[in-house]
């Protein structure tokens, strides 16, 4: 069975990773498994340091080093358990049922590629450990990790808040579509209003477009709103967002319209910095 993983740190966004998850684990009715990678260059395995020049005749200070090296990684392993066990805690005191949790040392991507095919939603936060705690600050790796990714990621500010209304970004194009389809066949967003949103100018065909998505939703008994707007994509979907105080933004990750090109090379970012609210981002 596919799982419900969230990516926990040591960041400021790691209580609300645990909360989204644990929010989408019973949702999905999807068990929910929390990771913890230790990051290699951070924290390398054991090393040999005899070929470096200047320390090679002095044996104390390769003893000396390997010693800090291998203190740091131990209590490193140690507080990763430690945030293991209190996201666990913190799920069962939701509702969870029996949270699961791994730990691994290496490389994020790595580790996500390895344990793809067990993942039904990853959940990680904007913000990683690393992170200068600027509120505009998006995580190093989110970018890499919404590339190599086949499976949807729902990306969280630092704060929780439960999800009572969602908002799809909408153009038309093949990857919405489908991501019509697949938020009409989850119970994520089951019970939630769903604004479908499209950006650009009114036409009969953009409209037949919208309206077509709109009974996909509707027929799962979905309520559903639609509009279409004109202006810049991106301020366009925050102001419409505000506007009806939307709680969760979706969109497809990838694509070539005006919409999806926000998730492609540096706009990801610019666009993840923005919102305030999770993002839901389908593949």
């Amino acid at each position: 069975m596919t799982h419900v993983t969230a990516c926990i740190d040591g960041s400021a966004s790691a209580p609300a990773v645990c909360d989204y998850a644990a929010w989408a684990s019973q949702r999905l009715e999807a068990p929910l498994t929390f990771l913890h990678v230790l990051d290699q260059r951070q924290y390398p395995v054991s090393a040999d340091l005899s070929g470096n020049i200047g320390l090679g005749s002095r044996e104390h200070l390769l003893n000396e080093l390997a010693s800090l090296d291998e203190q740091r990684g131990r209590l490193a392993l140690e507080q990763g358990r430690i945030m293991l066990a209190a996201a666990k805690e913190r799920a069962i005191a939701e509702g969870v049922n029996a949270p699961e949790a791994k730990q691994r040392h290496g490389d994020l991507l790595e580790s996500l590629r390895e344990l793809e095919g067990e993942i039904r939603l990853l959940v990680i936060g904007r913000q990683g450990e690393s992170s200068d705690g600027a509120e505009a600050h998006v995580g190093s790796q989110l970018e890499s990790v919404i590339r190599i990714m086949h499976r949807p990621v729902l990306v969280t500010p630092t704060g929780f808040k439960q999800p009572e209304s969602a908002m799809l970004a909408f153009d038309g194009g093949a990857t919405t579509r489908k991501g019509v389809e697949m938020l009409a066949a989850s119970p994520l967003l089951k019970g939630l209003p769903i604004h479908l949103v499209m950006v650009g100018v009114e036409t009969g065909e953009s409209w037949a477009q919208l309206n077509a998505a709109c009974s996909t939703l509707a027929a799962t008994g979905r309520k559903v709103h639609t509009a279409i707007r004109a202006g810049e994509v991106e301020s366009t979907l925050h102001a419409y967002q505000t506007e009806h105080g939307i709680d969760l933004l979706v969109m497809g990750a990838y694509g070539h319209s005006r919409i999806r090109q926000f998730l492609v090379g540096s706009t990801t970012t610019h666009m993840l910095r923005t919102t305030t609210t999770p993002l839901l981002l389908l593949r």
